[in-house]
C-alpha cells in the first residue's frame, strides 16, 4: 500500500496517530487537560480561566475528551445541576507529552521566532521584483 506521496504503509500506519493528534493537538484541548491538570472544574469555572473560549467550543471540546476517554463528567443531582469535570487516568497521562511539547516551545521559542523572521524576510525580498514588474 503506498500513499500520495507514494511510500509504502505510511497513510495507513499514520492513521490511528492523526486521528488521535486531532483531537489532542488542537489549543482548546490542550488547554481544558492542562487547566484540568490542576483538579476538578466545573464548565464556567473552566470558561473564565479560559479566555476567548466559547460556550459552544467549550461543550465541544469537553463532550470530546469525555469521548476519548479523557475526561469524566459528573452531574450532582441538586437545583440547579452541578457538573464537575476531571481528567481519568487516560487524561492525567496526557499531561506528560504535553508538558514536554510545553518545555520544548517555551525552550526553543527565540529560535523558532528568529527562523520565521529570517523566512519571511527571504520571502518578501523574493517577491519584491514580482511587485516592481506590476
Amino acid at each position: 500500500m503506498r500513499d500520495e506521496g507514494g511510500h509504502a504503509g505510511v497513510a495507513a500506519s499514520c492513521r490511528p496517530i492523526t486521528d488521535i493528534l486531532t483531537r489532542v493537538g488542537d489549543k482548546w484541548s490542550v488547554m481544558v487537560v492542562i487547566l484540568l491538570g490542576n483538579g476538578t472544574k466545573r464548565f464556567n469555572e473552566m470558561r473564565r480561566l479560559i479566555g476567548g473560549i466559547s460556550q459552544r467550543m467549550l461543550t465541544l471540546t469537553l463532550r470530546g475528551l469525555e469521548r476519548d476517554g479523557l475526561v469524566t463528567r459528573t452531574v450532582f443531582p441538586t437545583v440547579p445541576p452541578r457538573v464537575d469535570y476531571a481528567l481519568t487516568d487516560l487524561g492525567r497521562s496526557l499531561l506528560i507529552p504535553i508538558s514536554a511539547l510545553g518545555a520544548w516551545a517555551h525552550g526553543h521559542r527565540d529560535a523558532i521566532d528568529a527562523a520565521r523572521l529570517a523566512f519571511d524576510a527571504m520571502a518578501d525580498a523574493n517577491a519584491a521584483p514580482d511587485r516592481q514588474a506590476s
